[in-house]
């Protein structure tokens, strides 16, 4: 593991307005070219960390096809760099957890209301804080089901499937999720007694850190057609829920991460980064990660939709008799921590793909088999949260995403700080009061998580969004602003 040199800005080659290419030969063991996507401003920032030097040693990885990318949201991560984007060989080619990242299936879900902000306004003090109580969150928080292990290991073999069973999902939130909230492949034998005790007591939580729950109102339409198929209109109240799988998806990352080491001395893998550890698809070890890491996508299925069942339960204690219709209805739940099989075109050739993505979410064009009957003739759903108190985006998927991205774009607004800076530039108090003074409710476990998640640690996100409708890998179709937001 070899310390190999990092690209300069000069040695980038600039093949687009918004995306800038490290040609393959620019080290020895690169096996594709690197591409960075984002604006002149974007790509200078990315030499401000580690995003340009993770990207390159991705290229390394055996199986890789066409190059190593970086949404424009790209900052430094534990391996491939956050916004990363590989795919690789299901035949050929390696798995590794530093592709999908610790919180295994962080996503977003939106649930929209057949509210207006008027309606709710009178409401959303009472709201929130009845959201805060029915949607569990912070460091360890337990989740509003707890399970045994054996039904632990039932729900993480089947996912969002589980939870219809027992009454915690409606046939159109199933229908409404990336992969219908079941990924395939999960393997409950290939996850530690650690991960099973941390995971049978956080389903139903939000956790801490980036993830949030916001009360958000549709400011702007920018695609009425598309808006339409998704249910969205100006004026609209929505809710958005950020988490992912909490402590359960830490600790397979965590145990994969030291059991996987062995294995790349033993199938003679050079890597120029311990961090990248991996293991061949098909290979006994690579197995064993899939399985595990498919239980940690279910398991974050099933979080996010218990969560959903909060904040049902919480619109209707709060406005039953005093407003209309409550109900809230599934927009789409979408992963962005995540390792999966796709077929793709590969130079003209159809190729079963394992696709990593980081910090990076699926933006598939119309059409595509695995879309919901009612999106298929305009392209999947595309939710991009903002940082907390910014705006937020809802996008749609397009077929020049499927040629130029196999079918992925950005997540979010991407740090542009650590959660250490960020607490000593900012009093979490002031934020409060600063986002109060705007009209946003806010209702969190503590100032310093507040603090560690201002606006000024991120990048903006309306620069990043623009970048992809720009280049055309999603294409913008609502804009969401927060009348409220709960944290950890």
């Amino acid at each position: 593991m070899s310390d190999q040199k990092t690209a300069e800005k000069k040695d980038f080659q600039r093949i687009d307005k918004y995306i800038w290419e490290l040609p393959q030969d620019f080290r020895d063991d690169m096996r594709v070219p690197a591409r960075l996507f984002g604006d002149a401003e974007l790509f200078d920032a990315a030499f401000g960390d580690r995003t340009v030097k993770q990207l390159t040693n991705v290229t390394t990885l055996p199986g890789i096809v066409r190059s190593a990318m970086a949404m424009p949201d790209f900052h430094q991560g534990y391996g491939f760099p956050i916004g990363g984007v590989a795919a690789i060989d299901a035949q050929t080619g390696v798995i590794s957890p530093g592709g999908v990242g610790y919180d295994i299936n962080c996503g977003v879900r939106l649930l929209a209301s057949h509210l207006d902000q008027e309606e709710v306004a009178p409401h959303i003090e009472n709201l929130t804080a009845t959201l805060y109580q029915t949607c569990p969150s912070g460091v360890g928080g337990k989740g509003r089901q707890q399970v045994s292990d054996r039904e632990l290991e039932d729900m993480v073999i089947n996912g969002s499937q589980w939870a219809l069973k027992r009454g915690l999902a409606r046939r159109e939130d199933l229908e409404h999720t990336e992969e219908q909230g079941t990924l395939p492949g999960a393997d409950p034998a290939q996850l530690s007694k650690r991960s099973i005790e941390r995971g049978r007591v956080q389903i139903g939580s939000l956790g801490s850190g980036n993830h949030f729950l916001e009360i958000d109102v549709v400011e702007e339409v920018y695609d009425p057609d598309v808006a339409d198929a998704f249910g969205l209109r100006p004026g609209q109240v929505v809710v958005q829920i950020h988490c992912g799988s909490r402590g359960f998806g830490h600790q397979v990352c965590s145990d994969y991460v030291k059991r996987l080491q062995p294995a790349v001395k033993k199938y003679n893998i050079e890597l120029p980064d311990r961090e990248l550890v991996c293991a061949p698809i098909d290979s006994p070890e690579g197995q064993a990660y899939y399985g595990a890491m498919a239980c940690a996508v279910n398991y974050a299925f099933v979080n996010r939709q218990v969560l959903a069942n909060g904040v049902r339960e919480a619109f209707e204690r709060v406005l039953a008799g005093k407003v209309g219709d409550f109900d809230l209805f599934q927009v789409y739940d979408v992963a962005h921590n995540i390792a999966k099989f796709e077929e793709h075109d590969v130079n003209g050739e159809r190729k079963r793909l394992c696709m990593h993505r980081k910090g990076a979410t699926r933006a598939f064009g119309p059409g595509y088999a695995g879309l919901p009957a009612d999106y298929r003739d305009v392209g999947q759903p595309v939710l991009v949260p903002g940082s907390m108190g910014t705006a937020s985006y809802v996008l749609v998927g397009t077929e020049k995403a499927m040629e130029l991205t196999f079918g992925s774009t950005c997540h979010g607004a991407g740090r542009t700080m650590s959660r250490t800076q960020a607490r000593k530039k900012v009093w979490g108090a002031d934020l409060k009061k600063e986002l109060e003074e705007r009209g946003i409710v806010v209702h969190a476990g503590s100032n310093k998580g507040l603090a560690e998640e201002a606006p000024l640690a991120y990048k903006d996100v309306s620069r990043v969004v623009e970048v992809v409708h720009n280049l055309g890998i999603a294409r913008k179709v609502a804009l969401l602003t927060p009348l409220a937001v709960i944290k950890g």
